[in-house]
């Protein structure tokens, strides 16, 4: 009986032994897939140990999930790759850990795009899942999550409409408008709400900034004002007069009614062709936080927040549309300064004749982040919000 005893409590330290074993294995092989540089620094030593990992036991599986919310781009393709490997395997064999999965899913501070994963994978093993976890992600972090609730939502509210069920109708597209952050759903809900009479703010919604101080326009013929640094980027004052391209200029304030938040500056200023003009706002946030600037035009374009240049693009009449580029920032608690620089050439074709923008102030999912205060934009920007290169 002792004897028994022994071996029992033998065998058990000795699986107990390879299941740590293994799991520092798993470690080692993602640290070093985590290490490679992206200009392929570590790239052979990555490579054999994403194959190594590839051949690893489901138990790896969340291991390779968590590692991918610190990873790089590049590190990131191969964690995904190696996941998706020991993942097919554990399908096949009917081992796939469906709750393991599911609670990675439900945890909301993993990396978006890897929950997206691993839900994908879980409805491959539990397909019940989406109906039990997809309602629940009305304002999920992931897009992909909240687009397919916000879906479900629009069948529903369609359904109603054909049921000849308005009330039910206008409350579930209602509901459904709350996660809509993409422009395709957002006007599939949008267009029946108003034909049952309901009104939708759309520059609230998306969170559009639509007060601006305006000055120009500055030279930019021959598209030499890119890099110049005219008066507004040494500071920000709304008093000040300068001297533009043609005589004295002056900031003026400017609003929009378009419902897409779209800011025209050729019809406030003339000339507009081989021009700059400058615009300014002031975003008052209650705290600190990480956001995402999104913008649209047509034109080149600098953006500085509370002075520090965050991006600059110089590329002219290759098309607009809505978030056609997003800038990451850090506002800071109360107010915050924005600068925008917006270039127009002189190209005379009908299709390069448009200076306009739109800009809009989101969450890393798209959801509108609105200024403390409604009377905020159009507060004058004072000296804390100097630019600086």
């Amino acid at each position: 009986m002792k004897h028994c005893s022994w071996l029992f409590m033998s065998l058990a330290c000795a699986l107990l032994m390879t299941a740590v074993a293994s799991a520092a294995e798993t470690d080692q092989l993602i640290a070093t897939i985590q290490q490679v540089g992206q200009r392929g620094e570590g790239h052979e030593q990555a490579s054999a140990a994403v194959r190594e990992l590839s051949e690893s036991d489901p138990a790896a599986l969340r291991d390779i999930l968590v590692a991918l919310d610190s990873a790089g781009p590049l590190s990131a393709n191969w964690l995904r790759g190696a996941f998706e490997a020991v993942a097919q395997r554990a399908l096949e064999n009917d081992a796939l850990p469906a709750e393991t999965l599911e609670a990675y899913v439900l945890d909301r501070s993993h990396e978006p795009r890897a929950r997206r994963m691993a839900y994908e994978w879980l409805l491959k093993a539990d397909p019940s899942a989406e109906d039990r976890l997809i309602p629940e992600m009305l304002e999920d972090p992931s897009g992909e999550m909240r687009r397919d609730a916000v879906a479900r939502l629009i069948t529903a509210a369609e359904q109603f409409l054909e049921d000849g069920e308005d009330v039910k109708a206008k409350t579930t597209y209602r509901q459904a408008l709350k996660g809509a952050v993409d422009d395709d759903q957002v006007k599939a809900i949008v267009k029946p709400l108003k034909e049952l009479g309901e009104t939708v703010d759309l520059q609230r919604h998306f969170g559009f900034v639509t007060n601006w101080h305006v000055i120009g326009p500055f030279d930019n013929t021959e598209m030499k004002g890119f890099d110049v640094s005219y008066p507004p980027e040494e500071e920000i004052d709304l008093s000040a007069r300068y001297d533009g391209k043609e005589g004295e200029v002056r900031w003026e304030e400017y609003s929009t009614d378009d419902e897409y938040g779209t800011f025209d500056i050729a019809e406030l200023t003339s000339p507009y062709k081989g021009a700059i003009s400058y615009a300014a706002t002031e975003f008052v946030s209650p705290d600190g936080r990480e956001v995402e600037f999104r913008l649209g035009t047509a034109n080149a374009w600098k953006l500085w927040l509370n002075g520090e240049l965050l991006f600059a693009r110089e590329e002219y009449h290759r098309g607009k549309q809505l978030d056609q580029y997003r800038v990451r920032g850090t506002l800071k608690p109360g107010r915050n300064v924005l600068l925008l620089k917006v270039c127009q050439n002189e190209q005379t074709e009908s299709w390069a004749q448009d200076w306009d923008f739109q800009f809009r102030v989101c969450d890393f999912s798209g959801k509108a982040i609105l200024p403390a205060r409604s009377d905020s934009a159009s507060r004058e920007p004072r000296e804390e919000g100097k630019p600086k290169s």
